[in-house]
């Protein structure tokens, strides 16, 4: 299959993923942030197109599942365990037969690497390096899941440092992208970096601790700042600018309940494991300089669940035709062409397997139900503590054009647009039903 003609260049495009861990849509220079300076990102956008409507998952491991398979998580089955996130001592995994956006690109020949946190499952069948990348190197989950205060840091299928003090984690993944992007300049790659940061606990190497206004979560995201700065550095260095397609976004929404170590929302309701706003919009941008164009902000709703039906494209291949991707190919709107919108219709927001909401053009539906429902282990604690409210939520309509802050409740004033939204959500629930693909699965040892 050819490679989509998109300029003067044969090469098909190289393409760097760089995805934040917990960075909230307020916690950017170019999202409006006050007091986190990130003069590289500002760039980034300067020289692309700032996505404004963009979505993700409210929690880590579903967010991953979403991006590298193009599917609502609980499709893949990556949102039906305790506390909705693989952990340490998890024997389940993103399914090997699962195809990921590695897979697709490898088949035309780009080198693929995974560098940071992974988090789909921790056993070697469930590693990167059996999910269609060529190398690994990072924290194989959350840097809070500590076994006798430690992390593992992980090269492919081998830990080489359990770690105590993970302050250099942000600069060693840096420097891995760099290595990589220079062994690699003379072929198409995939470089995929999940940071571990700015999830807590946090952590900063001296030479960025107290720079920021914003304390120790500014210090980190500063440092997440400086990093994609040299990434964009080394791209320019190998000539590369011009052929390679760079995203940077973040997982979810901030973890609001972590205070001042947590991030902000800016003007969106909520944050991280919840379905509103501020739980699954997050800031993305993406710049490919000649083909999408600079100084643009993008408002059609689209999200990681776009990017297999999207990149592979890029390169010349096809998404599996054997089985359900709910993503679009978003092509067209990346590259802003006139009038383009992303074929997929509408975007469902789930909670682990629970479907709360949906979204068709300005219109937001959400479901009725408690804040306490369906939400990790551990927020009992921190209901009793006051630091969240069980307390219902009613059914609630939005027009996200005019309250981005989901503040009015439409149900009432518009009724057929909330039966509407609430039968067409009832009727997508049961096809993902009854077409969900199951977890990786093996004994426990």
């Amino acid at each position: 299959m050819p490679t989509l003609s998109l300029g003067a260049s044969d090469r098909p495009p190289n393409i760097v993923v760089i995805f934040a861990d917990d960075l909230g849509y307020g916690d950017l220079g170019c999202f409006g942030a006050p007091l986190i300076s990130t003069p590289h990102i500002d760039r980034l956008a300067a020289e692309g197109t700032r996505l404004v409507d963009f979505y993700v998952a409210p929690v880590c491991s579903p967010s991953r599942a979403q991006l590298l398979t193009g599917c609502y998580p609980p499709r893949v089955s990556c949102a039906e365990f305790p506390g909705r996130v693989f952990t340490a001592r998890s024997h389940t995994g993103l399914h090997p037969d699962e195809v990921t956006l590695a897979d697709l690109l490898k088949t035309r020949g780009y080198a693929t690497i995974c560098i940071g946190k992974w988090h789909l499952g921790h056993r070697p069948e469930f590693l990167p390096t059996r999910q269609g990348f060529d190398a690994y190197f990072g924290i194989p989950y959350s840097n809070d899941m500590k076994i006798d205060g430690k992390v593992p840091l992980m090269r492919n299928e081998e830990v080489i440092e359990q770690m105590e003090d993970q302050s250099p984690l942000t600069e060693l993944y840096t420097d891995e992208a760099v290595r990589f992007i220079r062994q690699n300049a003379k072929r198409p790659f995939f470089l995929y970096l999940p940071h571990t940061m700015p999830h807590t606990p946090l952590s900063v190497s001296e030479r960025f601790a107290g720079r920021s206004k914003r304390g120790l979560y500014g210090d980190v995201v500063e440092c997440i700042d400086w990093s994609t700065g040299e990434i964009l550095r080394e791209l320019a260095a190998q000539g590369l600018e011009r052929d390679t397609l760079v995203i940077f976004t973040s997982d979810n929404g901030p973890w609001l309940v972590r205070g001042e170590n947590g991030g902000s929302a800016g003007p969106l309701r909520a944050g991280k494991c919840t379905t509103f706003e501020g739980g699954m919009r997050t800031p993305c941008i993406a710049r490919w300089p000649g083909r999408i164009p600079a100084g643009r902000t993008c408002g059609e709703p689209c999200a990681t669940l776009d990017f297999l039906p999207t990149f592979p494209r890029l390169a010349g291949a096809e998404p599996p035709g054997d089985r359900v991707i709910d993503g679009g190919d978003i092509t067209d709107v990346l590259l802003g062409k006139p009038g383009a919108k992303n074929p997929r219709k509408a975007f469902y927001y789930y909670l682990g397997h629970r479907l709360e909401a949906v979204r068709e053009g300005r219109w937001k539906y959400m479901f009725p139900r408690r804040t306490i429902d369906e939400y990790p282990y551990g927020f009992a604690r921190m209901i009793e503590a006051g630091r969240l409210k069980d307390e219902p939520v009613p059914e609630a309509l939005y027009d996200l054009q005019k309250d981005v802050g989901e503040k009015e409740n439409l149900c009432d004033k518009h009724p057929e647009i909330t039966a509407r939204l609430r039968a067409q959500a009832e009727a997508f629930e049961a096809e993902l039903k009854a077409n969900i693909r199951p977890v990786g699965w093996v004994e426990r040892t």
